[in-house]
């Protein structure tokens, strides 16, 4: 866990160059003033109980931890969930679905506590594991998996909807679409393996220190090739210059946003204009910190790459250790110019192996210090986990939890997650009737939620599906797919010509609607919710032409066949775990209406009959469910 606190000028012992910072460019380590004092209590209080200490410790009952403090302004003051609906909502906002279990297991206790027990989670089974344990990892062959991306994103469904960890995989795909790093433009040898260790190592920062976080992400392989990172070299006499790729998007997206920020979220304005946060001399400064950077292949090993028929081809391949490792320095390929950025300076050196690690220290210690960071990433997450357009005073009160967990630590990302989900924004019944509250659910969010919920299973677990960002057929979308480093859709979109657009409020997750869209994402759910996923051949990791397609994903829906003779309770059910209690009577009367309107056969006929009209019940009240306004609509 990353606990030190970090100032441009806090180099290692090591270094060989002094870094000068300007300090105005420094906001303050403890700017703690939009919490009160019982709130970051509370946040050390959830801090310590995680990481094992404080008597609540190792991922048990904390429900009775004594070190939970009163509630503070806008904080806590919703502490526990009073019924099943409250419990199911606090779940959709922070995890992947709502199970009996996990409702219950929220009413057990306060809604920090159920908190702590999520941060102990083990993460379990990797995504590189499972492609090892499936044979991905299997020197180069006929089957080329080396040169695909399909395996990954095999491991990425197997991932979201099976891992018992639900609250560090919902918030590792929010990370993903902020830090975004897209396999549809992913053209390497081992990529899948570099996007199940990008993957991984946003579950395993999940829950640790964003500053860990940032550099992770920056010499990752997979990060390293999707913005030019990977291979970046100094500039030469002959006109050569830096790529300025990563240093504009580090910026741009990964940190501080493009115009300068209270700590509200709202735009700083001098004379009623915005103000730039970074210049091109930053971002052109900022790249030659970025360079001498490359896939670690110091192991030296080669792999034979095999025909269709068995036989060596003519090259080899390096091995897939790579992927497991960041990125390696080489100082002849590193810039040793001065380089200006954003108050910082780092003087021009001589070449050696440690000028890059220094200067890169500098550079993500800059960034992660920056008064900026704290709101643009608070309001982006609550964006992604709560609602869309969140009260600068709850982008405040996350943003000051960044910046102070209650224990002097800068970036705890427990603490934000903390400050996100037991807001009282997010917490308070008046939200739901608020007419500007909550956010369109994302269409693979949804998909999830309904494998989560009903049980989805793989046979042999093979999880063999494929990407569904086709948007005539399929959702529009699929996970780590983003078409561009935007990610799916921009934070600040508005849709044009709605109710929205006269105020001028955000819903990013519209700019995935159209006519398209919505009939591609009802087409597709048809087919998957009643009859399940068409895969090849699930003792095979390979695709082989020719072979047969059965249904080898399929939902299980045992409680809901328990209850499809009774058409209400079917809904009721069915309202809690995907809505949270948020459906209106006259939906659910329209649904109920729908489903009575064919009978069960009667007892006496055929059992595979019988569990078919049941099967074919349970679909329609499901689908019929997830098109409608009030799940949708998540709030």
């Amino acid at each position: 866990m990353y606990t030190e606190e970090i100032t441009p000028t806090d180099l290692d012992a090591t270094s060989v160059d002094p870094i000068n910072t300007t300090a105005e460019t420094l906001p303050s380590q403890s700017d703690s003033s939009h919490l009160a004092p019982a709130t970051l209590s509370l946040l050390a209080a959830a801090l310590l109980a995680a990481c094992g200490g404080g008597g609540g410790g190792g991922g048990g009952d904390t429900s009775a931890n004594s070190s939970e403090p009163a509630a503070a302004p806008g904080f806590n003051n919703f502490p526990k969930a009073n019924n099943d609906a409250e419990a199911a909502r606090f779940l959709q906002q922070g995890q992947l679905d709502s199970s009996d279990a996990e409702i219950a297991a929220v009413q057990s206790g306060s809604f920090a506590a159920y908190l702590q027990q999520q941060f102990a989670k083990p993460i379990g089974e990797t995504g590189w594991q499972w492609l090892e344990k499936r044979g991905y990892g299997a020197a180069p062959n006929t089957f080329n998996f080396f040169f695909n991306d399909f395996p990954a994103t095999f491991m990425l469904w197997k991932q979201l909807f099976t891992s018992p960890d639900g609250m560090r995989k919902r918030i590792a795909l929010a990370l993903s679409e902020f830090f975004v790093a897209s396999l549809q433009s992913a053209d390497f040898n081992w990529r899948s393996h570099a996007y199940a260790q990008y993957w991984d190592l946003l579950n395993a920062n999940a829950f640790g220190n964003f500053r860990q976080l940032l550099e992770d992400v920056t010499l990752s392989p997979a990060m390293g090739y999707y913005l030019n990172t990977k291979g970046n070299q100094k500039e030469d006499n002959r006109g050569r210059v830096p790529d300025e790729n990563y240093s504009r998007e580090v910026m741009q997206l990964f940190t501080i946003g493009l115009y300068k920020l209270n700590q509200d979220g709202t735009e700083v304005l001098v004379d009623g204009k915005k103000q730039d946060s970074y210049t091109q001399d930053d971002v052109t400064n900022l790249a030659r910190i970025f360079t001498g950077y490359d896939f670690d292949t110091s192991d030296g090993v080669r792999v034979q790459v095999l025909k269709q028929d068995g036989t060596p081809e003519t090259y080899t391949v390096d091995s897939r250790a790579f992927t497991q490792k960041p990125m390696a320095f080489n100082p002849t390929r590193h810039s040793l110019l001065e380089a200006k950025f954003l108050g910082t300076t780092v003087p021009a050196r001589t070449a050696n192996a440690a000028a890059g690690p220094s200067s890169l220290k500098a550079a993500l210690d800059t960034l992660f210090n920056h008064p900026n960071t704290a709101p643009f990433f608070a309001k982006q997450m609550i964006q992604r986990l709560v609602t869309s357009n969140p009260s600068p005073a709850y982008v405040a009160r996350v943003a000051a939890a960044f910046n102070n967990n209650g224990a002097g630590v800068r970036g705890d990302l427990k603490a934000v997650w903390t400050a996100i989900l037991l807001d009282d924004d997010a917490r308070g019944s008046a939200s739901l009737t608020s007419t500007t509250f909550g956010k369109l659910r994302e269409p693979m969010l949804r998909f999830i939620q309904w494998g989560r919920s009903f049980g989805l299973t793989s046979q042999g677990d093979s999880w063999k599906f494929f990407d569904t960002s086709d948007a005539a057929g399929q959702l529009g979308q699929s996970p780590m797919r983003s078409p561009s480093v935007f990610n799916f859709f921009r934070p600040g979109f508005v849709p044009p010509g709605t109710e929205l657009a006269k105020t001028q409020s955000p819903a990013p997750e519209f700019q995935l609607v159209n006519e398209t869209t919505v009939g591609g994402y009802l087409n597709f759910l048809q087919d998957r919710i009643r009859y399940g996923i068409y895969t090849g051949d699930v003792n095979k990791p390979q695709l082989t032409n020719g072979e047969t397609y059965t249904a080898t994903i399929l939902a299980t829906y045992t409680q809901e066949l328990a209850l499809a003779t009774d058409p209400a309770a079917l809904v009721r059910r069915i309202n809690l775990i995907m809505c949270s209690g948020q459906m209106s009577v006259a939906t659910q009367n329209t649904i109920v209406a729908v489903l009575n309107q064919k009978a069960l056969p009667a007892a006496t006929a055929k059992p595979e009959d019988i569990q078919n009209a049941k099967l074919d019940r349970i679909a329609a009240a499901v689908l019929l469910t997830m098109a409608c306004p009030e799940y949708l609509i998540q709030k």
